[in-house]
């Protein structure tokens, strides 16, 4: 995406200038207008048109001591604010986040399969699929540790005071929580030198609860391989005791994604999930093309899911076509 803008700031520090000094920023903007029609098989949809604006600031700053800063804020959705981060990027001790968003933690392997356009759940079927979050799923802070590791190996570290899901305005608190009473920490790690074209990655995570419940503890694995325009990829997570005691979902995931040629993908994904407490697994499918020219994009998602929300014999179908202008 190119820039649609970048205005040259100067940061006052007030206090901070007593310690190290910054040097004037930039504020860049990318983004794209996407428009989608939704239509599911056997539901009532209502109006079927949608809308994304796609829109990223990013403003970037130095100090003197070479620690680059940056501020980012997605407003991917027509309709919400998604969320934001500031990170610090350190001449040796790597990249510290503070983030409310997502994405970070172990919620950045939730979902790590090969697609042409969106996850398996995310490509317009309300489906209800439990994966992994994480303290990462939360307002936390994170560390990429940069101290010397091996090419093409990183190594995330991230904790959260209290993982409830809020995201706190200035001087914001978030209150009492009857579930989450304590701290939440993740730890991930990804590897794509140790053979060409495979990536590998794993994480694990605990959040302290009530005593009742017990701690929540997630984990994630799997790998992704490319050969050629191919990639293949598996994946297991699991999330236990999710805000219940003896309650856990189990999944596996499986994708394939192909690129035709510069211009057209195609991808095919499962992913299926069982609840222990009831037995029921819900499984998802999607089927997906997308073809870009320039700054265009068309994408299209055949979608189904077999015991939607975890309920037996509530399958559903369903297509979305989108279209995306870049700039």
């Amino acid at each position: 995406m190119n820039k649609l803008t970048k205005i040259g700031v100067s940061a006052l520090c007030g206090s901070l200038a007593s310690v190290v000094a910054a040097n004037a920023g930039s504020l860049d903007v990318t983004g794209g207008a996407t428009a989608t029609y939704t239509s599911l098989d056997g539901a009532v949809t209502g109006n079927p048109l949608g809308m994304a604006s796609a829109m990223t600031f990013t403003g970037n700053g130095e100090l003197d001591n070479g620690t680059t800063f940056k501020l980012t804020i997605a407003h991917t959705n027509k309709a919400a604010y998604t969320g934001s981060a500031i990170s610090m990027t350190t001449p040796s001790l790597g990249t510290f986040t503070y983030d409310e968003g997502g994405g970070t933690g172990l919620d950045r392997i939730d979902d790590m399969m090969p697609t042409a356009w969106e996850e398996t759940d995310g490509a317009g079927l309300p489906v209800g699929l439990r994966t992994v979050a994480g303290a990462g799923g939360s307002s936390d802070i994170e560390w990429n540790v940069g101290l010397g590791l091996p090419d093409g190996m990183n190594v995330y570290g991230s904790f959260s005071p209290q993982p409830d899901g809020s995201k706190n305005s200035n001087k914001g608190t978030s209150g009492a929580n009857a579930v989450v009473d304590g701290n939440g920490w993740d730890i991930v790690l990804t590897h794509s030198g140790l053979y060409d074209g495979l990536n590998v990655f794993a994480g694990y995570s605990e959040i302290e609860q009530a005593a009742s419940i017990g701690t929540r503890e997630q984990t994630a694995y799997g790998a992704t391989y490319a050969i050629g325009g191919a990639t293949l990829g598996y994946q297991y997570s699991k999330d236990d005791e999710p805000g219940a005691d003896a309650e856990y979902y189990e999944n596996h995931a499986y994708a394939a994604s192909f690129n035709v040629n510069d211009n057209l993908a195609i991808s095919y994904g499962v992913h299926d999930s069982k609840r222990n407490s009831t037995g029921i697994e819900l499984s998802a499918t999607s089927i997906q093309v997308s073809y870009t020219v320039g700054g265009a994009s068309v994408k299209i998602a055949e979608n189904s899911a077999d015991n939607v929300n975890y309920v037996s014999a509530s399958n559903k179908e369903g297509r979305t076509i989108a279209l995306t202008l870049a700039f």
